[in-house]
């Protein structure tokens, strides 16, 4: 599906879709009606940009999760009911383009419900061409990125931790970010200089 143009999500009938693969998976921070695990194919979830805002800043930028291209991608489709439209995607927008990093797109999900249909729903993905396109950063540095990284909504490594949680609470495993999240334990572990900032 193709890209749409910002009026439209909000003036469309019917209940929106919101596909959420990051920290949307656990604090979503909308109304909505109903929670269903759903993949996406075409894209897949990767620590993929460089945080100026939320887990970093320009100076020490810290990583956090984009769709990026090939594969696919299990996450949580979240219905909203139509009356709610317009101020959830007036909050996702205000949360996911305070850089304008992300492509606000349609795409199909499949929901791993009983019916098992699919639905459009909107999504956030990795613009290649921005700043911030972190897609091809070695494993190590992807660590030391997530150490520094500290912004507005907290440290890095707590965003890691958290979507890796997430994930296992879905009953299914990220194999890259699974094993970010044990070198991040390693280091904590080995750092008690660590230990105070855990919890900020």
């Amino acid at each position: 599906m193709s890209e749409i143009t910002l009026p439209s999500v909000t003036t469309a009938k019917g209940d929106l879709w919101v596909f959420g693969y990051g920290s949307l998976m656990w604090r979503p921070g909308f109304e909505f009606s109903e929670r269903v695990p759903a993949r996406l194919v075409g894209e897949h979830r990767a620590l993929c940009v460089y945080s100026f805002v939320h887990r970093g800043t320009p100076e020490k930028p810290g990583l956090v999760l984009g769709l990026d291209r090939g594969g696919a991608c299990r996450g949580i489709a979240f219905r909203v009911a139509e009356k709610d439209r317009a101020d959830v995607v007036a909050y996702l927008r205000a949360r996911e383009q305070v850089t304008s990093v992300y492509r606000e797109v349609m795409r199909s999900v499949w929901l791993e419900n009983d019916a098992r249909q699919r639905v459009s729903a909107l999504a956030y993905v990795v613009d290649r061409g921005h700043v911030q396109y972190a897609g091809r950063l070695s494993l190590a540095d992807q660590h030391r990125h997530v150490i520094q990284g500290h912004g507005q909504s907290g440290a890095n490594r707590d965003y890691v931790t958290a979507t890796v949680k997430a994930i296992e609470a879905e009953g299914f495993r990220d194999a890259q970010l699974h094993q970010l999240a044990a070198m991040l334990h390693d280091h904590h572990a080995g750092d008690p200089r660590t230990q105070t900032t855990l919890d900020r």
